[in-house]
This record gives structure tokens, sequence and C-alpha cells, in this order.
């Protein structure tokens, strides 16, 4: 298993690391994040969209579960599980989580039958009002360039 451990000092740190991290993604790459509410997994992903060059503000798909972005190549698909605890998940998201692009899911673990076995985990713990532990790890060890660049950073 591939590892990498780092705290974020603020927001833009957060991006940075995403920016790097979606670098060594291929489209149909799956990166799952886990967190509290408020841990900073949206702020991944506008990071990792700043990267591909859109700009706009990202929100949480929290009330609409998907937002698409194909403005940006690979296009991103930005799934929110977390309306989806108990739920009927024959919503037709694995064609996005099997599609072409790159999709960011949080609150996985809501619809865990869903996920493939090739992804990304990202696990982010806030510290204080500030602060960022986040862990990236690949059980799979299929991305160890990207992990090989994690460490050179």
């Amino acid at each position: 298993m591939l590892k990498y451990f780092f705290i974020s000092k603020n927001e833009k740190e957060t991006q940075e690391l995403a920016a790097l991290v979606i670098s060594y993604l291929k489209p149909s790459s799956v990166v799952l994040l886990t967190g509290d509410l408020g841990a900073g997994k949206t702020t991944f992903v506008s990071g990792a969209l700043r990267k591909l060059g859109y700009n706009d503000h990202v929100v949480s798909p929290t009330f609409n579960i998907l937002k698409c972005y194909f403005e940006v190549t690979p296009n991103v698909f930005h799934i929110d599980a977390y309306r989806l605890e108990d739920q009927n998940h024959e919503i037709g998201l694995e064609e996005f989580i099997e599609g072409n692009g790159i999709t960011f899911i949080e609150w996985p673990a809501f619809i865990k039958e869903l996920i493939p076995t090739e992804h990304i985990n990202i696990e982010i713990t806030r510290i204080d009002d500030n602060k960022r532990s986040i862990v990236i790890s690949d059980e799979t060890d299929i991305n160890k360039d990207l992990f090989r660049a994690l460490e050179e950073r």
C-alpha cells in the first residue's frame, strides 16, 4: 500500500496539494474523500479543478448529489453521497464513476457498492480552524508516480 501524510496549514496548501494530485490522475480515476463536515473535501476538489483551469466558485453538490465539470479536460465529476445513506443507489452514478473523467466522491461509504477496486483514498481531518491532516493512500499501488511526486515535494 502506498501512503502519504501531509499537514496543511491553510486552504491554499490544501488546494496546492490537490493540484499536484490531479496532475498525476488519468481519466477514469476515482478519488474517495473522507472527513467530517467542514474538513476540506470540497476545498480539495476546488484546488484540483483550478489546476485544470476552472476558476469559478466550487460548492459541494450535497443537495444535487452530482456536479459535472465538462468545461475542463479531463472532465471532472464531483459526487457527494451524504444524502444517499440508506437510499436506493440506482440513480445512474455508476455511469460517471466508470466514465471517462476523474471522479471525486465525498462520503463514499454511503455508496460503497459502486466504488471500483482501483481508487485513491484521501482522508482529511480538521486539526484547528486552518490546519488539516491529509492522508493519501492507494491500496493497489497503481499510482506510484503520484506518490513519488508527493514524497519529493
